[in-house]
Order: C-alpha cells, then structure tokens, then sequence
C-alpha cells in the first residue's frame, strides 16, 4: 500500500520532542487536562482522554499525577485553564510547519512563537495558510522486525488506511475517528503497537538538504523546546544522503 510520509521525514522531530523528559511530562498533563476538560473525566467516553491516559502510563507517570490532572480537568481541583491554538508558518525552503500549543496566555505565545520563525529564517502565516496542506490521521507504529503480514491483515479488518513499511518501524493509518477502535483490534489480535497517537500528515512533501536543511531542524528544535508548544508537524524530506550527512555532523 501507499505511504503518507516517509520515516526519515519525521524522525529527527521525534528526536527531538523525546528529548527531554520533564517536557514530555509537561505535555502529557496538559493533554490530559485540556481532554478532561472538553470530554469529561471518563475515559470510557473520552477517546482523547483515554489516549492521553495510556501515553502517561507508558511514559511511566506517577497514577495520582495523572489523576490530579484529570481532577483539574474536570474542575474538582484548581489549575490553569489551558487553550489550543495552533500557529501556521513557513520555514527555510518554503516548507510549511504547523505547532500546536497549549497556552494560558496567547500573547505571550504568538509573540514568542512568531519570534522564533522570525529569528530562525521562517516567516508566521495567517490561519489556513499552511493547514491544507495537512491531513489529520490516527497513527499506530510497530518495530520494524514484528510480523508485517498479520500486522496489514488485523489493521484492515479493523478499518484501517493504510500500512506502510517505512524501512525501521511499520506504520498503520487510520481516520483519527477509528484510531482506538484499530488499536485495541490489532491488541486483541496480540500484536502490541509501540505507540498510537493522532498526528498531521502531509499531503505533499519538500526535500532540503544542506544549509536550507540545517536551518529548518533548527527552527522546528526552537519550537518544540518553547513550553507552551504540545507538537510540531512539518512538510519536508530528507534523502538518505542528506540523513547521513546530518547524523554524522551530530555525532
């Protein structure tokens, strides 16, 4: 089947929004009170709940630190009232980005977010600038040694887009809708995904390479290192060569 991306596309911003793990605990409350908070504290009900639930888990997170922050979420506890804006922009290359963020003060946000696109060779675009050029789908991802045959047999009778081979992991997309129905289905079937979570995908794809490339996962590492930024999506590629080279100039 047909690929919507490509892993090199989006492996060095993964790098990246793993690298620090207070951050990712950061996120992780955030998304789970902002999920309590629109859905309710049941995850039963809640599918963004329930998926912001099982990421805190398997990051290890404390049980009465999720549960405090799905307390605030629901308004049993005090806490800050989070909203989600996302910020449209173009990076080196013409490659279109978009950064989803969780903030309780959006002037401070958009200044700080417009600041860095400014100061790192990008420029913020208008709402609906750049979204187009994305589609939002539920992602589910396995090593790349597990058994891709039961893997696209289990996933398209559970509904499943697409399963893609992506060279060190294999991924199955789904309509964001169907992202948990899928995921408990291939569970069922014993095959135990890495990790499952609603991401943009872009439709279409730009290849940087060079100084154009250094520039631009400079930019995308400012972003995701601001605290109020939850994700980055970006359209770029990058070609083996241009991974390699890249890789050994961090090494």
């Amino acid at each position: 089947m047909s690929g919507h991306s490509k892993w090199s596309t989006i492996k060095f911003k993964k790098a990246l929004k793993d690298a620090k793990r207070g951050k990712i605990f950061t996120r992780l409350i955030r998304e789970i009170t902002v999920a309590a908070r629109a859905g309710g504290g049941d995850p039963g009900s809640n599918s963004r709940l329930r998926l912001a639930l099982d990421k805190a888990y398997a990051a290890n997170m404390a049980k009465d630190t999720v549960e405090r922050a799905v307390k605030r979420g629901t308004g049993e506890l005090e806490g800050v009232d989070y909203e989600e804006v996302t910020y449209e922009g173009y990076g080196p290359g013409g490659v279109a980005i978009l950064v989803e963020t969780m903030t309780d003060n959006k002037v401070r946000t958009v200044a700080e977010i417009r600041h860095i696109f400014s100061k790192r060779g990008g420029n913020m675009g208008n709402a609906g600038s750049v979204a187009y050029q994305f589609k939002k789908l539920g992602l589910i991802t396995f090593p790349a040694d597990a058994d891709e045959d039961r893997i696209l047999e289990a996933a398209l009778e559970a509904g499943a887009e697409d399963v893609v081979n992506e060279g060190e992991r294999i991924a199955v997309y789904t309509a964001a809708t169907d992202l948990h129905a899928v995921t408990q289905a291939l569970t069922d079937a014993g095959l135990q995904p890495e990790d499952s979570e609603i991401t943009m995908i872009p439709e279409n794809t730009i290849e940087v390479s060079g100084e154009e490339a250094e520039k631009l996962l400079r930019l995308i590492e400012f972003l995701e290192e601001n605290d109020d930024v939850q994700n980055v999506y970006a359209n770029y590629e990058l070609s083996e060569e241009e991974m390699a080279r890249l890789e050994a100039a961090a090494s």
